[in-house]
């Protein structure tokens, strides 16, 4: 009995989320070969047995499943459809797995796109962060036709402690995800201001966090944010400019349907408050140090007050 050749997997977008998942498909077996305009990303997929390609294009050549793992709509229309896109290569029936987080309508476009090349679409967008993302626990919010599912079963397999199949009509995973985005954007806004009014009454903001997190008051963002807070650690392991983009698709879909979303709203200007003040590329819990600047108190990793 022969042993089927494993899936030829291309992996566009190699920033904290795309690399873990490319790490998860090589040690799954799968051959991989990646695309990020970053070459130090490169190199390091390179050093672990994945394979790398000098454009999109290039990378999709001949691959059974494109796993699309770019910031937003804009990106993800480019490294698919566009001059170099992987469309353009991919292999015939393959399928282009968008995990960006964007708009309903953008999701339904791209697969009425690749419907026309013959290609299959998952409107694929995910969650769980960079960790989860290594270790292949991701969860996917996805909606495609049952034919693209069964090609990229191994794949979602592979990435994802679970898949939730949301149906046949791409743009249901997009909604489903921008749901979620609300929650996580409305959650991370709290936790900062949180923390920042413990530190206001002069608690020890350790402390606070120790109590909370055992307390009804926690949640996941609340536990997982507010060390970088405590740490005084900042590095993006998701921007700022993350939460300006997924909040604004919030408001846009809101003011579309005539509904209200006055909470999430307040919490988006809080992250474009946070981008004005030039933390935009900077982990999304600068969200607090923003609120320390306005409120004048000392945080860990904010430059000292003068006596």
């Amino acid at each position: 009995m022969t042993t089927p050749t494993p899936l030829k997997v291309c992996v566009i977008g190699l920033g904290s989320m795309g690399f873990g998942m490319a790490a998860s498909l090589l040690r799954g077996g799968f051959s991989v070969t990646g695309f990020d305009v970053n070459p130090d990303t490169m190199s390091s997929l390179a050093e672990k047995g994945g394979q790398t390609a000098a454009s999109p294009a290039e990378a999709a050549d001949n691959a059974d499943v494109v796993l699309c793992v770019v910031v937003n709509a804009t990106q993800t229309e480019s490294v698919l459809f566009g001059p170099q896109g992987a469309a353009a290569t991919a292999a015939k029936g393959a399928v282009l797995m968008s995990c960006a987080t964007m708009s309903p309508d953008a999701a339904h476009d791209f697969a009425a796109r690749a419907a026309a090349l013959d290609l299959g679409y998952l409107d694929a967008p995910i969650s769980g962060g960079a960790v989860r993302a290594a270790a292949g626990d991701l969860t996917v919010m996805a909606s495609g036709s049952p034919t693209a599912f069964l090609r990229a079963r191994p794949v979602l397999d592979c990435i994802a402690a679970k898949v939730y199949e949301l149906g046949p009509d791409a743009g249901t995973g997009a909604a489903f995800k921008i749901v979620n985005q609300l929650l996580a954007g409305v959650h991370i806004a709290a936790a900062c201001e949180a923390i920042t009014f413990a530190k206001a009454m002069n608690l020890d903001i350790a402390r606070v966090y120790e109590v909370i997190t055992a307390s009804a008051g926690n949640s996941w963002m609340f536990e997982n944010r507010v060390p970088h807070i405590l740490e005084g650690d900042y590095a993006p392991k998701s921007a700022v400019d993350i939460f300006t983009k997924d909040l604004g698709i919030v408001s846009d879909i809101g003011r579309g349907l005539k509904f209200p979303t006055p909470i999430a709203s307040m919490a988006l200007q809080m992250f474009v408050m946070t981008a004005a003040a030039g933390m935009g590329r900077d982990d999304d819990a600068s969200v607090a140090r923003m609120i320390a600047t306005l409120a004048g108190l000392d945080l860990p990793g904010l430059p000292a007050k003068d006596a």
